[in-house]
């Protein structure tokens, strides 16, 4: 009973078929359906894990992210955090929700006031959340510190233009640390940056979540980049998640046929294979308004099981110990 009430206060959200649909309207009122964004999503993140969710541009990644910001409503299925169930109706449980989770958004310069100073930026969280005043300015130093936007005193009057890239984003990290949460929510942070700071921020990202053992949830449709921050991977696909796993299994042993496509579309570095892809199958995600029946990924899959895979969506099967897939090949 101890143990169980160990894991319980471990972790920090808890997901289970999580379902979130945007209706449609045709000429204003007249119900036209529902694009399911997110449907029937379920995972747990301990406190100190890192995880990567991966897939395609439409996937549902953004929309999974906003409805755990709780900038989405839930349509169905049940989200606990630290704990506390969120009805996404509810304005108190979403104020409480918010102060517990930063969120690192893709664009920095698009996410940062180009008409206020740094100081202003990381102060505005603070002042709407009633931190005591005495204390804003020991949290704004204490932020840029640990982001190493150093001397504090130099990028303190600064405005964004004034600022690379990745010290925009570094800005961005910063205010998202400010209120103290126990998780933070990324969304292609580095996707914006040169390639020469992409390694450096998402190391800078890892090395405080681990100072504050934090949860992290990293989004990125660049299995390239997953290695270099999160302990377990989960991959999207049609707004369901089709596979997860450990980083270094989903990398070295990929189980979903969608999973091997992603690896398969990292350009080669060898000379002779430059601009080569391998095994890239034809076609586009599917409609999440009118997805396909059965396996979602069935109509461009390359090993489809004729009168299954095209019928009946595939359970989640464990083929290997903390290796889950949603695929018939598995059964």
């Amino acid at each position: 009973m101890s143990e169980t009430r160990e894991m319980q206060s471990n972790t920090i959200l808890s997901l289970t078929d999580l379902r979130t649909w945007f209706e449609l309207k045709r000429w204003g009122f007249i119900r036209a359906g529902y694009v399911k964004a997110v449907d029937g999503v379920t995972f747990e993140l301990k406190r100190g894990e890192a995880i990567t969710i991966v897939g395609e541009s439409g996937s549902g990644k953004t929309t999974l992210l906003r409805t755990i910001l709780g900038l989405a409503k839930l349509t169905g299925g049940e989200m606990l955090f630290a704990g506390r169930k969120i009805d996404s109706n509810n304005r108190r449980d979403l104020t409480w929700l918010r102060r517990q989770v930063g969120f690192v958004q893709q664009d920095p310069y698009g996410a940062t006031p180009p008409f206020m100073n740094a100081r202003r930026i990381l102060s505005e969280p603070l002042i709407v959340n009633k931190v005591p005043e005495r204390e804003q300015e020991h949290r704004i130093r204490a932020a840029l510190k640990e982001v190493r936007l150093i001397p504090v005193d130099d990028f303190l009057p600064k405005f964004p233009h004034m600022l690379s890239g990745g010290q925009q984003q570094r800005l961005v990290v910063a205010r998202a640390l400010l209120l103290r949460p126990m998780l933070i929510v990324a969304d292609e942070p580095v996707s914006m940056l040169d390639a020469s700071v992409r390694v450096e921020v998402l190391e800078l990202m890892r090395s405080i979540q681990e100072s504050h053992n934090l949860g992290v949830i990293y989004i990125t449709h660049d299995l390239s980049s997953v290695r270099y921050f999160s302990h377990r991977a989960f991959v999207m696909y049609a707004a369901k998640l089709v596979e997860k796993a450990d980083v270094k299994d989903i990398v070295q042993s990929p189980l979903h046929p969608y999973t091997v496509t992603l690896l398969n579309a990292i350009p080669d570095p060898e000379p002779e294979n430059v601009g080569r892809f391998k095994d890239i199958p034809a076609g586009e995600p599917p409609s999440l308004i009118n997805p396909p029946n059965g396996c979602r990924f069935h109509p461009r899959c390359l090993r489809i099981i004729k009168g299954l895979c095209d019928t009946e969506q595939p359970p989640e099967f464990q083929p290997a110990s903390g290796h889950f897939v949603e695929c018939w090949l598995y059964k």
